[in-house]
């Protein structure tokens, strides 16, 4: 009996306890690095050969965005850029309101538009009535301008 009861207390001793936790963990950490390591390399084969499924998806959202891209809208803002640039602005010694008519006429005559000619008769019909309302401050002014002149004599 006390030989069996010397090699339990040989057996379970702290030593041997601490040797076999050391063993187990050693063991749990190599599982775990083998584990991280193939997790790794499995994303990076992913990502550097995508499959047909990825790849026509791809394909197809990039198509998408490319037929929603406004290319008449953008090539029309070139070509009016290009215009400003280009086209000297003869209406610079007028006054501003009426350079604005001619501004708004010339856009329009260069926009080619598809109004047909009810909308260009009222066209220019709004812009001599802007003109002569600009014709009649111009004299109202000068007019209030000349009888104070004279009030003033």
């Amino acid at each position: 009996m006390e030989i069996l009861q010397q090699w339990c207390k040989m057996r379970l001793s702290f030593r041997n306890a601490t040797i076999v936790v050391c063993f187990f963990n050693l063991i749990i950490v190599l599982l775990l690095l083998q584990g991280f390591l193939s997790a790794s390399s499995n994303r990076k084969f992913n990502t550097n050969n995508p499959n047909s499924v990825q790849l026509r998806y791809i394909k197809e959202s990039d198509e998408i965005r490319r037929a929603m891209e406004p290319l008449e809208l953008i090539r029309r803002v070139r070509e009016i850029e290009h215009e400003a640039y280009i086209k000297p602005k003869p209406v610079e010694q007028k006054e501003a309101k009426q350079a604005a008519a001619a501004d708004l006429i010339s856009r329009l005559s260069n926009l080619r538009s598809y109004s047909d000619s009810n909308s260009l008769k009222a066209l220019e019909e709004w812009r001599k009535r802007k003109m002569e309302r600009a014709r009649q401050r111009e004299l109202g002014k000068n007019g209030t301008a000349t009888s104070q002149a004279s009030n003033s004599l």
